[in-house]
C-alpha cells in the first residue's frame, strides 16, 4: 500500500481478485508465490505434472520431500502456499488443459497467467481468454532468454498477432536441447507478476507491450506488439485451438525426455484396480494421486482421468504402444 502506483485502493482490488495460473513449474511456482504474498483473494493453480528431483533446480515452491512422494505439483504448491498466507484461498487443480476443459478452468478469473511449456497450450489459452474477455500474461523462458507479453482482449495485440501459426517441429529451442537457468525463469515470472498486478489495479499494460530479455548477457529489450488487422483470433474471432483443430493428443514434454498421452475423451480410471491387475514385482507404485509403472527402461505415470506420461522416450508412436499395452484403451 506504500507503493503509490498501487496504494490502498489498488491493494483492495488485488485482495478481491481471482488469479488462475496455468502450469506450476519454473514460471508457475514463482508467480504463485508472488501472487499469494501479494494477497489475491483466490489463486487457482492448474498443472498436469508431479514433482521430480530435477525440478528443484528452478521450481522454487518444492522440496526434496515433495519429489520423493511424487506429489502433483498443484497439490504440493497449494500445501506450501497455505503456510505463507492463510487469507488466500488456494485451489489446486490436477489436470491437463485441453479444449474441452479450459473455459471451465478459467471460469471466474480476473487474470490468467501462462506458465506452460508449449505453444499449443498457449494458443489455446489465447483463444479462451480472447473469447471470454479475460486478460492474460504470456511468458516463455528457455536457456538464458525469455519473453513476457500482457494481453487485454480488445485493447492489445494477442499472441496470434505476435506468432501467426505453430512453427514446424524442431524450429524452436526447448528445455530438452538448451536447458534453462533458474535466473531466467525467475526473471520472466517476476515480470509476469508485475504485469498481472498492473492489470488488476487498473493500470493497464506497459507502453512497450512486449519485453524480451537475456539474463546471461544482461540484455533487455522493450518492443511494441501491434494488433494485426488479419489476426484470426482477436480480429476475426476464429478460435481454432479452442475448437480442438490445432491440438495434438500426444505431446513431447519440454526438458523431460517424455511423451504425454491424452485420451480423446476423459474417463475415470480406477487406479487401485489397475495397480492390482499389474505384476506385483516392486515395479508398481500407487500414492493416491497417480500410478507409477516401471517397464524396462521406461516409466509410465497414469493419472485418474486416463492421461499418462511415458518417460524415457520422445517417440510418440512408442509411447502410444506402451500406453495401450499397460494401461489399455
Amino acid at each position: 500500500m506504500l507503493f503509490p502506483a498501487i496504494g490502498e485502493t489498488g491493494q483492495k482490488k488485488i485482495q478481491s481478485s481471482t488469479a488462475v495460473i496455468v502450469g506450476c513449474g519454473a514460471l508457475g511456482t514463482v508467480i504463485a508465490n508472488n501472487l499469494c504474498r501479494a494477497g489475491v483473494k483466490r489463486l487457482r493453480i492448474v498443472d498436469r505434472d508431479f514433482v521430480e528431483e530435477s525440478n528443484l533446480q528452478r521450481q522454487s515452491l518444492f522440496t526434496e520431500k515433495d519429489a520423493e512422494q511424487q506429489l502433483p505439483k498443484a497439490v504440493a504448491a497449494a500445501r506450501h502456499l497455505t503456510l505463507v498466507n492463510s487469507t488466500v484461498s488456494v485451489e489446486p487443480v490436477v489436470a491437463d488443459v485441453h479444449p474441452k476443459n479450459i473455459e471451465k478452468l478459467l471460469d471466474g478469473a480476473d487474470i490468467v497467467l501462462d506458465a506452460t511449456d508449449n505453444l499449443e497450450t498457449r494458443f489455446l489459452l489465447n483463444d479462451a481468454c480472447i473469447k471470454n474477455g479475460i486478460p492474460w500474461v504470456y511468458g516463455g523462458a528457455v536457456g538464458s532468454e525469455g519473453m513476457v507479453m500482457p494481453v487485454i482482449p480488445g485493447e492489445t495485440a494477442c499472441l496470434r498477432c505476435l506468432i501467426e501459426d505453430l512453427p514446424p517441429p524442431g524450429a524452436l529451442p526447448t528445455c530438452e536441447r538448451a536447458g534453462i537457468l533458474n535466473a531466467t525463469s525467475g526473471a520472466v515470472a517476476s515480470l509476469q507478476t508485475a504485469a498481472a498486478l498492473r492489470i488488476l489495479v487498473g493500470a493497464g499494460v506497459w507502453t512497450a507491450s512486449l519485453l524480451s530479455l537475456d539474463v546471461w548477457k544482461g540484455e533487455f529489450k522493450s518492443l511494441t506488439a501491434a494488433r494485426r488487422s488479419d489476426c484470426p483470433v482477436c480480429r476475426h474471432r476464429r478460435f481454432e485451438f479452442l475448437e480442438g483443430k490445432g491440438i495434438s493428443w500426444t505431446t513431447v514434454l519440454c526438458g523431460r525426455n517424455a511423451v504425454q498421452i491424452t485420451p480423446s475423451q476423459e474417463r475415470a480410471v480406477d487406479l487401485d484396480q489397475l495397480a492390482r491387475s499389474l505384476p506385483q514385482d516392486g515395479c508398481v507404485r500407487l500414492n493416491g494421486f497417480l500410478l507409477n509403472i516401471r517397464v524396462d527402461k521406461w516409466e509410465i505415470i497414469v493419472f485418474p482421468n486416463g492421461r499418462a506420461m511415458i518417460k524415457g522416450t520422445v517417440d510418440e508412436a512408442l509411447a502410444r504402444s506402451l500406453y495401450a499395452k499397460h494401461v489399455g484403451h
